[in-house]
């Protein structure tokens, strides 16, 4: 099966970006996923009509039988990113012949386990790289690098604090 940039639904895109344009509200939304325990560290989150596992590496107490939540912030990140270098190719008329992007964290577990409160129980970096075949010289992918970082839903999280509020709600 060959790949292509194309068959992004751009038109659709566009559609939306028009709309939302004219009417800011046509734009707001939200998300909700819901995330059951299952047994130990094993949990399973569903979002819309889809379903994902998380559990614990087994040195942290879990039985590695599916992606750590860690790992699921890293795979967003490459993910959003895959979708914005999709998108800014569609728009300059180019194609990947392959596109990987490579998405890396350091953390220091003593945060997690609370042995140092000096340090976060969170990543204390991230970094990423693209890995890209392309005939698009570097001027282009130095475009859509800027332009991907710029609008990616997914890297603003991560560069920028969001509010988070919780509450509890007894059964």
């Amino acid at each position: 099966m060959t790949k292509s940039c194309s068959t992004l639904d751009l038109a659709t895109l566009e559609a939306t970006r028009a709309a939302v344009a004219e009417d800011p509200s046509v734009g707001s939304g939200s998300f909700t996923t819901v995330t059951s325990w299952e047994d130990g560290a094993r949990a399973r989150t569903t979002a819309r009509s889809f379903v994902l596992q998380t559990d614990e590496p087994a040195p942290l107490g879990g039985t590695d039988a599916a992606i750590d939540p860690m790992e699921l912030v890293l795979a967003a990140i490459g993910t959003c990113l895959t979708i914005g270098w999709v998108t800014q190719a569609v728009q300059r008329g180019i194609e990947y012949r392959d596109l990987r992007i490579e998405v890396s964290g350091d953390f220091d577990l003593r945060g997690y386990l609370a042995l140092d409160e000096k340090v976060r129980p969170g990543f204390s970096g991230i970094s990423y790289t693209v890995h890209v075949d392309t005939d698009a010289d570097q001027a282009v992918l130095d475009e859509i690098r800027a332009a991907t970082e710029a609008t990616s839903p997914m890297f603003d999280n991560v560069l920028n604090a969001t509010p988070v509020a919780g509450t509890i709600e007894r059964a």
